[in-house]
């Protein structure tokens, strides 16, 4: 599961291309085929988001749920990706961009009725 956060008069306009980008980064990083993960927009109305400080209206947070398993390196390189396409296909620049990686034990996700240490058919692996 993914979520990305920002002012939802930015965000409508590039909902496309935002999840074109993370799926493109996220199957070059680690081998997830593209669509495989939902991705929900939460836009905000200008009241109700308080930006951080030296940030534009353009700020955008993604926030990337993950089974545990992938290596602190992978981890990086797939931060550090991001923030490179998103600079340079959607002009975001990165101070205007935050990314969180979240990581759960396999037994802490649910899907297709079973958790996810009992997905013997997932078509990558989370150990890379």
């Amino acid at each position: 599961m993914i979520i990305v956060y920002g002012l939802k008069e930015r965000l409508n306009s590039r909902k496309a291309q935002l999840a074109e980008i993370i799926y493109h980064c996220l199957n070059l990083e680690m081998d997830i085929p593209a669509g495989k993960h939902f991705i929900y927009f939460q836009g905000a109305d200008a009241d109700d988001l308080y930006l951080p400080s030296g940030r534009s209206q353009d700020f955008t947070a993604i926030e990337i749920n993950l089974m545990q398993g992938r290596t602190e390196f992978t981890k990086k390189r797939l931060i550090k990706m991001l923030f490179c396409e998103l600079e340079n296909k959607l002009n975001l620049a990165p101070i205007d961009v935050e990314i969180t990686l979240k990581e759960q034990p396999a037994h802490c996700w649910g899907f297709r009725g079973m958790t996810g240490d009992e997905a013997k058919d997932l078509s990558y692996s989370i150990y890379r």
